[in-house]
């Protein structure tokens, strides 16, 4: 039974650092690009951040370019994204993916597993 779990999700005012960790779990790892995406509340789902299986290539969308950092531990079946400079348009659901594609890492219907999300909350 393949499991995501994202975990670290809360409440963090405007500035302030957050870091998400996801654990997966029944899949083979290593054969997983892993990617970040959120939805905020009314919006549909947006990509956020990717890892490559492999060579650990990293893509960010726009809005999170230079504040947030995603990386993998391929030894704990772990990725992470850490969020810094936190800002109040950054409230949402995150939720980490998996897909065994090494292309088109930015779209959703990419990704075959999915977690059951963490909400992250930036107030102003």
């Amino acid at each position: 039974q393949v499991q995501l779990v994202e975990s670290g999700g809360g409440l963090v005012q405007t500035g302030d650092s957050l870091r998400l960790s996801c654990a997966a779990s029944g899949l083979t790892f290593s054969n997983c690009a892993m990617g970040w995406f959120r939805q905020a509340p009314g919006k549909e789902r947006e990509f956020v951040s990717a890892i490559s299986r492999s060579d650990g290539k990293t893509y960010y969308s726009d809005s999170v370019k230079g504040r947030f950092t995603i990386a993998r531990d391929n030894a704990k079946n772990t990725v992470s994204l850490q969020m810094n400079s936190l800002k109040p348009e950054d409230t949402a659901v995150y939720y980490c993916a998996c897909t065994a594609r090494s292309w088109a890492y930015t779209l959703g219907s990419s990704y075959l597993y999915w977690g059951q999300g963490t909400p992250v909350t930036v107030s102003s």
